[in-house]
């Protein structure tokens, strides 16, 4: 039976999350979801729907116009109708509706953006600019030729690396791998490794105080040497993007490269194959040094 008492929309949302949370979603993930769910809530007040019950499908169709005309890109706006449809299938499933009014709504079609793919000249030229800089040149490393997320390079401590392999813990939904590391990796990170500071934390990157080296500061002393290289449109991730699509292009199998990489799914490491010259091999082992 549904739930006979008015219920505010905001009201089952510590609930959905908490059912978020049982599915190992990750909480960036569940994050995103209270942000959309709560853009959805501050659209609907002033429009005299504050309870679940009196939500229509056409209340979420202008919502998702009202995130077109607002300039939203479409695949931002696709994420949002998600969040939102995920939603209303949780209040279905528990009984606090009768109807999910969402079930009809279609998500606005986009087109995918070819991931930024850096050319040897553009890696190599970012080589360059940093290879003064060991810190910064063994990160540089590792990101191209391993593929890592700059999130699990930051949570890299020593004890993670050996002579041949890195380890990335498992963490939340995603499970624990390990990647072979190349010659050019091995060298950066050795070198790195005998001037590391000494300190207390088992940050495998430190900053020159003996701090972990954040995120966020990666990140933006990577930005500096882009520019530095003067590499146009370039983010962290293309450094991640560029690995998948040379190993590929390479010669290395589909499921090794998604193993490697850490996608869920296949079809995520498949989707590169469009934007690379040459098919992938189903024989070959051999991961290219970049």
């Amino acid at each position: 039976m549904p739930d006979e008492q008015p219920r505010e929309l905001s009201e089952l949302l510590p609930a959905f999350t908490e059912n978020l949370k049982k599915k190992g979603r990750a909480t960036a993930t569940i994050l995103a979801y209270q942000s959309d769910l709560q853009q959805l809530i501050k659209f609907l007040i002033p429009r005299g729907k504050k309870y679940i019950s009196h939500i229509a499908t056409e209340d979420v169709e202008a919502f998702k116009g009202h995130l077109l005309e607002k300039n939203y890109s479409r695949t931002s706006v696709s994420r949002k109708v998600n969040s939102i449809k995920t939603f209303f299938r949780f209040l279905k499933k528990e009984a606090f509706v009768e109807k999910n009014v969402t079930q009809d709504i279609s998500q606005p079609k986009y087109k995918l953006k070819a991931p930024r793919i850096l050319s040897k000249m553009e890696y190599r030229a970012l080589r360059d600019v940093c290879r003064d800089d060991t810190r910064m040149y063994a990160i540089v490393e590792l990101l191209l030729q391993t593929g890592i997320r700059i999130s699990e390079l930051a949570n890299l401590n020593t004890d993670d690396v050996s002579n041949s392999k890195i380890l990335i813990k498992a963490s939340e939904s995603r499970t624990s791998r390990e990647i072979p590391l190349n010659k050019a990796a091995k060298q950066a990170l050795k070198t790195w490794l005998d001037e590391r500071p000494k300190s207390r934390s088992k940050a495998l990157f430190l900053t020159k105080t003996g701090k972990p080296f954040q995120v966020r500061n990666i990140r933006a002393c990577l930005n500096r040497y882009f520019k530095l290289a003067d590499l146009k449109d370039v983010c962290v991730n293309d450094l991640r993007h560029t690995f998948v699509a040379h190993q590929l292009k390479a010669g290395a199998p589909v499921v090794l490269v998604q193993k490697l990489a850490g996608h869920k799914h296949l079809t995520t490491t498949e989707r590169y194959l469009q934007f690379i010259n040459e098919e992938a091999s189903t024989d070959s082992m051999k991961l290219e040094e970049l």
